[in-house]
């Protein structure tokens, strides 16, 4: 996707429709400089603003995605180019949320390890040794909720059974056996439970 082209296509179809930014905004619930960010290129609409957008603009989710207005033979091959130019882009965002996960995961268990070895080894108040082991536990809870969030929200889980990719409940990735990025989870479609691997495809 070219965010310039899309731009100046979301740039050219509010003022086909006679629009200001402001009107544009209020229309689809978002600020004025959401609507110049996207018209620069310097963004994109989340996937919750795509249809309000389309819908406000009187084009369709491909033509935006195109960045321009498709004749009935256009539409069937820009959509398949579209699709897989999405894919491929989630496929990334994953891989990076699933690296950023890693060195959360890993600078928080060093920084807790540091925290209560300073406290247990090091010469102070009890009351600096008491702060020091609060600001280490607490220091990994924040670091488990947010890998624990990004393993939920970043690829799939795949079914062993009838192989059927899926997202999980934040509560059934804390609480599931795992080792590594694989684990031990009911499946939402056959409703048998597999050691199920971690995949962004």
């Amino acid at each position: 996707m070219d965010l310039q082209i899309i731009g100046k296509f979301i740039k050219e179809q509010r003022k086909a429709k006679g629009l200001t930014q402001v009107q544009l905004a209020e229309k689809i619930h978002v600020s004025e400089k959401t609507i110049s960010k996207w018209e620069c290129g310097n963004g994109f609409p989340d996937t919750t603003l795509m249809l309000p957008l389309c819908n406000a603009l009187d084009i369709n989710a491909n033509e935006l995605l195109s960045g321009k207005r498709l004749t009935n033979d256009e539409y069937k091959t820009q959509a398949e180019s579209n699709l897989l130019v999405l894919k491929r882009e989630q496929e990334q965002s994953n891989k990076f949320l699933l690296m950023l996960e890693n060195v959360l995961g890993y600078m928080s268990s060093i920084t807790f390890i540091i925290l209560i070895f300073v406290a247990s080894f090091v010469e102070m108040p009890t009351w600096t040794r008491i702060l020091l082991m609060v600001i280490g536990f607490i220091h990994i809870v924040i670091g488990i909720h947010f890998c624990l969030a990004i393993e939920k929200d970043a690829g799939f889980y795949e079914c062993q059974h009838c192989h059927h990719k899926y997202v999980p409940t934040y509560k059934q990735v804390l609480f599931s056996m795992h080792y590594g990025r694989t684990r031990y989870m009911k499946c939402p479609k056959c409703n048998k439970k597999s050691w199920q691997k971690k995949t962004t495809k």
